[in-house]
């Protein structure tokens, strides 16, 4: 048996995909039953290691990897322990504690049109373990680069307890993996993510070994909403019915063979009647290869659940065959299964309820996303996923703690029933815009009283091309794609509404609603309507184009007020714009403005008003406007559409969105039909947008007239109709003349048709006086 425990950098730290090829070659072809790697980084589209990673195990070579140091963070696994064939290992200290810096899950490869796999896959101790110094004598060593050859040895300890000419017929990466995650022992603090299956453990995993016989099984084997901490975040969430799919997505592994197709799509088997309320979409793997594949759940409450409260249990099965192995004749055979115990509540009311925009989000690798606070110089990349659940789970936490129910798209802003809806939150998101989800959203706030809450980036050009840099490893010289978040993207999806970002780069602090803040790298807030609330406090500008400002104040200047937070209410809705995220994002977090989300969230969900931040002194008696040709500008330079969900690609609804809108998009569409009725749940009409969206192509658009800062006399005028509402682009007609006119000819009529009807008994009374003089 060889076993290999590989570092490989230079004294600068730097390391290069040629070096592994080289070393994973060595491997291959001398052999090697076990191979712990110790090193790691987040480009899993890497393709020339991650295709070798997939060599390696495909040639029976079981790998252990670390699974990263960039812990407490979420959505910081390494690559390659995040691919599912490797068995990626976290760390624990002596106590069972997840050590602070052991990286956590989910992966984030399927992000934003999906949903990550669960990682680590089991944690061992990396904290203050002793070892052998190069020269001589014991040092103490920490990292999960210490966690992982513990357990590539235990491995190699496993593999020596099979029999040598049995040995290769039973033991590959997906056999282990599976006597690895059902022995380990389940920690109770941390969650799937932090821990995976658990601490390994060794005796455990031999006794499942000693008897082991080819199968497949699934990991998680249980999704269970009653195991709270450990099934974070489902547990801490409900399901109901009208909800985007909830998805959870396991990983198959296969023990029958390095390749296995699915024989017929899974199956759900529920143990009682309400389970026929649940209705699950499956996505899969049809071939599994090497040793391992995914099955993902999209599951929703059907309509009939709206008022239900309770459990739901069950099984999903699926059934997987392999060829059959050397000296066998028929195929390898094996069902796996997945329990589900969820929980179910009745469908919130609309203001609790909040969508979290995914789709539009870009992050590395696909392209130099840059990190959004400038202060953090050593993290360049924006690779942490900007998901409720990794980056921000901080945010999804506190918000779940006060009562909200949060939903997360991963595609088209026209993929979702506005109606159903108390807040639309975009936060951080550095993607284009379809011109239908522009126009979309424009009514959606305007006239179904959508509430709006965007919090923005820094964007700024000349700031960017002065982060360019020379990357050694793929010899070219890298530049951002975009700036913390797409200013002219989201100037874009605002001009409707009379608001636009500028391109400053503002740092500093400041106290709002009684606590002291951090901005940092936000943006500034140029334009926004009359009548709205503006907040402005005193910044640097650390923006290329502001560097002469900042030589400026350290000759005794004073800053410049800048206005950063905006509300306002438009039409039916309401919206809230806020220049900085990295108060919501636990990644670089210097202070937390979570105090400030709620509030926004019950002013755009329930028009409730803090008199803080509704001070009359700070509302716009005059609209702040910059001209067109002053706002941020799209990079020239940049093939945008190498990145972009967007750019040159086709505007369709994905498998996240509710089931009977997938492949469309979003418009135009009539209700396929009502679910199956179940007996004892009658029928509940949710409201016509659950399972339809508006048929939007061919209804007549009412004009919307943007206004500049000098149309005061307009600006008088609406107020008779908007009462405390801004001068921003309004669906005039649409608002109130038209009712007005239909009003006024409703009256005409039923007063024409009282007109003839006294007439008409005015002749019949003449009528009869005659004939009784005849």
């Amino acid at each position: 048996m060889h076993f290999e425990c590989s570092l490989m950098h230079s004294l600068l730290q730097v390391s290069y995909t040629s070096w592994f090829l080289d070393a994973f070659n060595y491997a291959i072809a001398t052999n090697m039953d076990v191979l712990n790697l110790s090193i790691g980084g987040p480009d899993y589209l890497d393709l020339p290691f991650v295709e070798k990673i997939w060599e390696i195990t495909a040639n029976n070579i079981i790998m252990v990897s670390a699974i990263g140091n960039d812990g407490p963070l979420y959505g910081t696994l390494n690559n390659p322990a995040d691919q599912s064939d490797i068995i990626g290992v976290g760390g624990i200290d002596y106590s069972d504690h997840i050590a602070s810096f052991s990286s956590r899950g989910m992966s984030t490869w399927e992000l934003p049109h999906g949903y990550g796999r669960v990682k680590p896959d089991i944690v061992a101790y990396g904290r203050d373990i002793m070892g052998s110094k190069i020269s001589a004598g014991c040092k103490s060593l920490s990292g999960t680069s210490v966690a992982s050859p513990v357990v590539a040895g235990i491995v190699c300890l496993l593999v020596s307890i099979i029999p040598e000419p049995e040995r290769k017929s039973i033991l590959n990466p997906a056999s282990m993996k599976q006597a690895l995650v059902e022995g380990a022992a389940k920690l109770s603090g941390p969650n799937m993510y932090e821990q995976g299956a658990g601490r390994v453990n060794l005796l455990e995993s031999y006794e499942i070994l000693k008897s082991y016989k080819p199968r497949t099984s699934i990991f998680p084997s249980v999704l269970d909403y009653t195991d709270c901490p450990y099934t974070w975040p489902f547990c801490r969430q409900p399901l109901y019915a009208g909800a985007m799919p909830v998805i959870f997505n396991a990983t198959i592994l296969n023990g029958m063979g390095v390749i296995g197709y699915v024989e017929s799509p899974p199956t759900w088997h529920p143990f009682n009647e309400e389970g026929n309320l649940l209705s699950i979409h499956f996505t899969y793997s049809e071939i599994i290869w090497p040793w391992t594949g995914y099955l993902a759940l999209h599951m929703q409450i059907k309509e009939e659940g709206a008022q239900f409260s309770g459990r739901i249990e069950g099984n999903v099965t699926l059934k997987v065959s392999s060829p059959p192995a050397q000296g066998e004749k028929d195929p390898r055979v094996s069902i796996c299964v997945l329990q589900l115990k969820l929980n179910v509540v009745p469908t919130p009311q609309r203001s609790k309820r909040i969508l979290w925009d995914q789709f539009h989000n870009i992050k590395y690798p696909p392209g130099y996303i840059p990190r959004d606070s400038l202060d953090v110089r050593n993290d360049i990349l924006d690779w942490h996923g900007d998901h409720l659940h990794t980056n921000f789970h901080i945010m999804f936490n506190m918000l779940r703690d006060a009562g909200y129910y949060i939903e997360s798209l991963g595609s088209p802003l026209t993929c979702f029933d506005a109606r159903h809806y108390g807040t639309l939150l975009l936060v951080d998101l550095e993607d284009e815009y379809f011109p239908e989800e522009i126009e979309k959203l424009r009514d959606d706030v305007v006239n179904t009283g959508l509430g709006l809450a965007v919090f923005a980036e820094w964007y700024n050009v000349d700031s960017m091309v002065k982060m360019r840099f020379f990357d050694d490893n793929t010899r070219s010289w890298w530049t951002p794609v975009t700036g913390g978040a797409n200013i002219p993207a989201l100037n874009d999806l605002l001009a409707p509404f009379g608001i636009a970002f500028g391109d400053k780069i503002l740092t500093g602090d400041f106290s709002l609603l009684g606590e002291q803040n951090r901005y940092a790298s936000g943006t500034n807030i140029v334009r926004f309507p009359r009548g709205g609330y503006v907040h402005s406090f005193p910044f640097l500008d650390s923006s290329e184009s502001g560097a002469t400002q900042s030589v400026l104040l350290t000759s005794g200047s004073t800053k410049a007020d800048s206005p950063i937070l905006g509300l306002m209410a438009m039409g039916k809705g309401r919206i809230a714009v806020y220049g900085d995220s990295n108060c919501l994002d636990s990644s670089h977090m210097v202070t937390n403005c979570f105090s400030l989300l709620r509030k926004i969230l019950d002013f755009t969900s329930e028009d409730v008003r803090d008199p803080t931040l509704f001070s009359d002194s700070i509302k716009q008696d005059s609209p702040l406007y910059e001209a067109d040709n002053q706002l941020p500008s799209r990079r020239s330079d940049v093939n945008f559409s190498s990145y972009s969900a967007i750019v040159g690609k086709e505007m369709i609804c994905g498998t996240d969105t509710r089931f009977e809108i997938w492949g469309t998009k979003g418009y135009s569409l009539q209700v396929r039909g009502r679910n199956r009725r179940l007996p004892g749940f009658p029928v509940i009409d949710l409201g016509s947008g659950f399972n339809s969206s508006s048929d939007t192509s061919n209804t007549r658009r009412p004009r919307l007239t943007v206004r500049n800062k000098d149309d005061s006399l307009g600006n008088r005028y609406l107020g008779l109709f908007y009462e405390d509402e801004p001068d921003a682009p309004i669906l005039v007609v649409g608002h109130w003349l038209v009712p007005f006119v239909v009003a006024v000819t409703g009256v005409l009529l039923l007063s024409f048709w009282r007109i003839r009807q006294k007439r008409r008994r005015r002749r019949k009374g003449s009528s009869s006086g005659r004939l009784a003089n005849i």
